[in-house]
């Protein structure tokens, strides 16, 4: 038996995501009777059933769905093992780092200028997106190293932990608990986050799954969608929401309308870089011990710094 093709697993995927052949055939922009063909035949080389099909609907037999897993896995390895070689290959190479703007405690001007001076040093080149989008830039291969916030999904990852930050409430001004120097996580009754959610909700996790969401939506109900910075602080100062802020992030956006408070019991953020397992690049290397360096300089000043931030706000 030979092994399957790219091309098969394309075929398959669509089909098995769709269950509808026509469907899947206008995805992949093919006729449907090749299709159904090319499917016929991927179970006949594998000896097994993968579809059931009557007039009506198309579902997964269990060596269907097995194959679904394996394939999402495999084209996806395809997919990053071909970005990874043309960014290699690339006249003059770069260093893609995958993290969301602001969410680098602080560190990252002086990271790369510190990097720059690395005999392996490459161009770095930014990777922005949301918060839940760093980890799978480096599985897709369109970042070559993450800085992101702990918890992720670190399978088959390397991690090396950075900084850790306390995150503070960011209130409008003239909300009452403004007038308070600190507080605590049940002080926020009644008080929302950009995803609409309680700000004071018992399940609350500081990172992760469940803040991934915190401007994924406006509040009160309103229609998803992203929120950008602009609109997040306009909405604070509008007293329509309240928002858990990293300290590095509120010393780089003071605004009049909006005062940052400390809450004793807020967990902090937890700062980390991640690369594949498998790499191998000295320009990788490089950029990690630089970041680890400057991160072991920084971290003691911490105190002083907020210190410092409780005096401005």
């Amino acid at each position: 038996m030979s092994d399957l093709e790219v091309r098969q697993l394309r075929y398959f995927v669509a089909v098995a995501e769709e269950l509808h052949f026509g469907r899947a055939a206008e995805r992949l922009g093919m006729a449907q009777p090749p299709l159904s063909r090319a499917i016929r035949a991927m179970e006949r080389q594998l000896g097994v059933t993968l579809m059931e099909r009557t007039t009506r609907r198309v579902s997964l037999t269990p060596a269907g769905e097995t194959l679904l897993r394996d394939a999402r896995t495999a084209l996806d390895a395809v997919a990053a093992a071909s970005r990874r070689a043309r960014n290699a290959g690339r006249p003059e190479p770069v260093l893609r780092l995958a993290l969301k703007a602001d969410y680098d405690g602080g560190l990252l001007p002086q990271i790369i200028a510190a990097y720059q001076q690395e005999p392996a040093a490459l161009p770095v080149r930014l990777v922005l997106g949301g918060r839940a989008e760093q980890e799978p830039a480096l599985r897709d291969g369109r970042a070559d190293l993450a800085l992101l916030i702990r918890p992720f999904d670190d399978r088959d990852l390397d991690v090396e932990p950075l900084l850790t930050e306390p995150r503070l409430l960011a209130v409008a001004a003239n909300d009452p608990l403004a007038a308070h120097t600190s507080l605590r996580v049940t002080d926020l009754a009644g008080r929302v986050l950009p995803d609409g959610s309680p700000a004071d909700r018992e399940d609350f996790v500081p990172h992760g799954s469940s803040a991934d969401r915190e401007e994924s939506a406006p509040p009160k109900g309103g229609p998803a969608r992203n929120l950008d910075l602009a609109q997040i602080f306009n909405l604070i100062e509008l007293g329509d929401i309240v928002w858990f802020v990293p300290e590095s992030l509120a010393r780089l956006h003071p605004r009049p309308g909006v005062a940052y408070r400390s809450v004793g019991d807020l967990p902090p953020l937890e700062f980390a870089l991640a690369w594949p397992q498998e790499s191998r690049s000295p320009a990788v290397a490089a950029f990690v011990r630089t970041a680890c360096a400057v991160a072991a300089l920084v971290e003691p000043q911490a105190d002083s710094a907020q210190a410092a931030l409780r005096r401005v706000v």
